[in-house]
C-alpha cells in the first residue's frame, strides 16, 4: 500500500529466529536500492532471522533469482527492485514480467515473497519509498515485514 494506509514494519523481536530469507535486490538505482535493502535488512535483522543477499542486474531478473533461492532452502524471499516510468512501454514490459514472474514463484513454491518492487513515474517518488532518512515510507522494511509474516501464517496452518 502506499501513502503510509498499510500496517507498517512492526514484527516481534526474534520471530524469525531460525528462519532463513533472501533478499533479492536488483541493481539500477542504486540510492533506492541501498535505501530498500537497509530497510529490509533492519526489519529481518530485528527478527533474528538468517539473511542472505542476492545481488541481480535488473528487475527484470528477480523471478528466476528468487526461484532459485526458494529452491535452495530459504524460507522466503523479499524481492527488492525499482522500475521508473520512461518514453517507451519498456515500463510496462518490465514491470509485467517481474509481477508476473514473482506471482508464479509463490505458486509454484507455496513459499512467501515479499514484494518490494517500486514502480514509479521519477526519482523523487522512488525516494521517497526508499526508507531512506528523507522519505515518508520503508517499501523494504514493509516487504521484509510481509514475507516474514506470511511465512510465519504458512507454518501455522
Amino acid at each position: 500500500m502506499s501513502g503510509g494506509a498499510g500496517p507498517g514494519v512492526l514484527v516481534e523481536p526474534d520471530s524469525g529466529r531460525g528462519l532463513d530469507i533472501a533478499v533479492v535486490a536488483a541493481s539500477w538505482h542504486s540510492e533506492v536500492m541501498e535505501g530498500l535493502v537497509a530497510g529490509a535488512t533492519r526489519v529481518l535483522e530485528t527478527a533474528g532471522a538468517n539473511i542472505r543477499l542476492i545481488q541481480v542486474p535488473g528487475t527484470f531478473e528477480l523471478p528466476v533469482a528468487t526461484l532459485k533461492a526458494l529452491e535452495s532452502g530459504a524460507d522466503a524471499v523479499v524481492a527488492l527492485g525499482v522500475v521508473m516510468r520512461g518514453a517507451t512501454p519498456h515500463f510496462e514490459y518490465v514491470c509485467q514480467a517481474a509481477t508476473h514472474g514473482l506471482t508464479e514463484v509463490v505458486l509454484r513454491t507455496g513459499k512467501a515473497v515479499g514484494f518490494g518492487l517500486l514502480t514509479v513515474d521519477d526519482e523523487e517518488q522512488a525516494l521517497d519509498r526508499a526508507g531512506l532518512p528523507i522519505s515518508r515510507e520503508d517499501k523494504g522494511g514493509e516487504a521484509a515485514a510481509a514475507a516474514l509474516t506470511t511465512t510465519l501464517v504458512l507454518k501455522a496452518l
